[in-house]
């Protein structure tokens, strides 16, 4: 089958700000134009990554030079890329055959703890924002430092709404994301976390999460970090994203399960070498007889109709 992917999340704009590696067309990194244009229609989450030491206008600025380098690859690439600012945008894409990218934040540090700061990001594009990173942040608390929704964060995943910028939970604590349930209305989404109940790590989904989301038509990302694959971390293979796939299948995520590789933000299982490696792993779902409409489902089309309505 030809493939049609969306990848929720991708650290590819950090590694350019970090390495100072010139272009998103041909580069050496998981990601790169050329190969990602393989895929006919392709959507492409870039995150603007937040370190967590990074607060206020220090974090501010960060972002801002990261969303300057995301401005230059658009300038740049206009015939290969063309950014998402509402659901329209990911249909031009598609006629075009171009990546229908969307920008994102990872780490809400980068509105500076003020609603100012969450429009700000937003007027610079931003369709979505992972609330935290593993710290605890002005919103809220993160994986390795759990806390609920401040109330600064509150107002902030309220603002969100309002504008309609995605609020993603990965990398939240279990008391931020049952926060951010009691505290908005909308769909939100988990870009790139696995299963808790497959490997049990801190930054992946219970089981009640996953049905929280689902309950809400939200989407679930499936990350290729070794860790959140396998206790065994080293020795994670491909095949274990299948037991991830399997398990939140069984919880009714037929329309929810998507991807989120974390490429170029983490370590992948040995076999994967980046986003070329997509064909190669929608043909191992094929191959342990998950349908080709099931597979289109979970590499593309839950991610496309949820990005619609942006």
């Amino acid at each position: 089958m030809a493939l049609k992917l969306a990848d929720l999340h991708c650290d590819t704009l950090w590694q350019c700000y970090k390495e100072g590696i010139p272009s998103i067309r041909k580069n050496t990194l998981h990601i790169d134009l050329e190969r990602g244009n393989r895929y006919s229609p392709w959507m492409q989450c870039f995150a603007a990554w937040m370190p967590d030491e990074n607060r206020g206008k220090a974090a501010q600025d960060v972002f801002e030079k990261m969303s300057r380098i995301y401005e230059k690859f658009l300038l740049e690439n206009a015939d290969r890329m063309h950014p998402v600012y509402a659901g329209a945008d990911i249909e031009v894409a598609a006629s075009e055959g171009k990546c229908a990218s969307i920008f994102a934040v990872e780490g809400g540090s980068a509105a500076g703890g003020t609603l100012a700061g969450i429009r700000w990001l937003y007027e610079k594009g931003v369709r979505m924002m992972t609330l935290t990173w593993n710290k605890a942040n002005e919103i809220g608390g993160g994986a390795d430092e759990p806390g609920s929704l401040t109330p600064f964060g509150k107002e902030a995943v309220r603002e969100m709404e309002r504008l309609g910028m995605v609020i993603d939970v990965s990398h939240a604590s279990d008391p931020l994301f049952w926060s951010v349930a009691e505290n908005t209305e909308k769909p939100f989404v988990a870009t790139h976390s696995d299963s808790r109940a497959v490997c049990p790590h801190r930054r992946n989904l219970t089981d009640e999460e996953f049905s929280e989301i689902c309950r809400r038509g939200g989407l679930v990302g499936l990350n290729f970090t070794r860790e959140f694959l396998s206790e065994e971390g080293d020795r994670a293979v491909p095949e274990d994203i299948l037991q991830h796939a399997e398990h939140f299948l069984a919880l009714g995520g037929e329309n929810v399960l998507a991807m989120g590789s974390d490429f170029d933000g983490t370590v992948v299982p040995d076999g994967i070498t980046g986003i070329e490696s997509m064909e190669e792993i929608a043909e191992m779902f094929l191959r342990h007889n998950y349908s080709e409409k099931l597979v289109s489902k979970i590499f593309y089309e839950n991610a496309h109709k949820f990005f619609q309505s942006l």
